[in-house]
């Protein structure tokens, strides 16, 4: 029994031991770290830490940053202008188209050399005076000039028997003078004696070089130390403004334009609204070209006209012309007269055309001068009309 209860006593002493090792080891295991505590942004950061075993700072300069006072607000961009244009001083219109006599003559040399060709044969009979009506007839002089001036020139070679070249040459520089026409005013009106500035609209249709001749008229007028302001009223055709623009701008003359496809009536008042409070000389006013079968078109031009004419009346209303497009451009003179009152006539691209008769055939269907004639592509390629220079380059020396 003693046995018994020693083995009891035995087992209950190692099982208490064997719990004391589990509850102790238990015991020894660490417990996870509590989570770090969300830092303090208010609080002023710690001063740094140097421990024993931290590297001694080294002796070096400090290094200081020098404090600039900036401007308010971002730093500006420097943005670099575009530079002006250059502006050109023209050339003086006094004499220009003496100075472009050589290029006339050589386009209208078919003209004068035929007449006097024809004239200098022995016999001048029906048949040579009938060739005479033919070259006349092609340099677009019309029905009626060309039958006056071949009865003048048979009377009168048949009357003084004028047979020399230099002799011909004489006479038929009179009879051409006369039908030109050497009393007429061909002064580009630009100085009203009662206000500032002269208004000047220039009209015609699309392919004339209305535009271009627009931007040469501002240059001639500088040439002469005039003041000048253009008004871009041709807003139906993309970039006409523009050009307008560039032309202004290569002698220093303003330019009024508005949105494109606007009311050209408003643009041209505004033109010489502005002329008036810039004081200028005078305003240029470039019109749309419009087809003369346009009649809505027509109209509108007519609008034009009387808007401006709240400021003051028009000094000039310059019709241009092709001269290449001979009786047609008769035909387009005819029904711009019916709209505005056409007071001179611009003749453009007579430099590449043996057709100078026009200029008569122009004259007699409407009454009014030939004012301008354009000689080129040239900036200055456009000059006053003188009938004595042009006569002398239709039938050279």
């Amino acid at each position: 029994m003693e046995t018994v209860i020693l083995a009891v006593v035995i087992a209950v002493v190692v099982l208490g031991a064997l719990g004391g090792l589990v509850i102790g080891s238990r015991r020894k295991k660490p417990l996870p770290p509590p989570p770090p505590a969300a830092p303090d942004i208010t609080a002023p950061p710690a001063e740094p830490h140097v421990g024993d075993e931290a590297e001694t700072p080294r002796d070096e300069p400090r290094r200081t940053i020098e404090e600039v006072d900036l401007p308010d607000g971002p730093a500006p961009v420097a943005v670099e202008e575009p530079p002006a244009p250059e502006i050109e001083i023209p050339e003086p219109t006094a004499g220009r188209l003496v100075r472009l006599r050589a290029r006339l003559s050589r386009s209208q040399n078919a003209l004068g050399k035929g007449l006097l060709t024809l004239l200098s044969r022995e016999h001048l009979d029906e048949d040579t005076w009938e060739e005479v009506e033919d070259i006349l007839l092609t340099a677009d002089v019309g029905v009626q000039p060309t039958t006056e001036l071949v009865e003048r020139l048979r009377e009168r070679v048949k009357v003084l028997g004028t047979r020399t070249p230099e002799e011909l040459r004489g006479l038929l520089r009179e009879e051409l003078l006369t039908l030109v026409g050497t009393d007429a005013d061909r002064v580009v009106k630009t100085e009203p004696a009662d206000r500032k500035p002269g208004i000047v609209m220039v009209v015609g249709v699309n392919g004339t070089g209305k535009t271009t001749t627009t931007g040469k008229l501002a240059r001639v007028l500088v040439a002469d130390g005039r003041t000048v302001v253009l008004g871009a009223a041709d807003t139906f055709r993309a970039a006409a403004a523009d050009q307008l623009q560039t032309w202004g701008e290569r002698v220093g003359a303003y330019t009024v334009r508005g949105p494109e496809g606007g009311d050209p009536a408003s643009v041209a008042f505004d033109a010489v609204k502005e002329g008036k409070e810039m004081g200028v000389d005078v305003v240029l006013i470039d019109t749309a070209g419009r087809l003369h079968t346009k009649t809505g078109l027509m109209d509108e031009l007519g609008k034009v006209k009387r808007v401006v004419e709240k400021h003051a009346p028009l000094d000039e209303v310059l019709l241009v012309l092709d001269a290449t497009t001979g009786q047609n451009g008769l035909v387009q003179a005819r029904v711009f007269a019916e709209v505005v009152d056409i007071s001179g006539i611009v003749l453009t691209k007579l430099d590449g055309t043996a057709k100078g008769g026009i200029v008569i055939a122009v004259q007699r269907e409407l009454g009014v001068p030939v004012k301008l004639i354009g000689l080129g592509e040239g900036a200055d390629d456009l000059a006053p009309f003188e009938p004595e220079a042009f006569v002398d380059a239709l039938i050279g020396d």
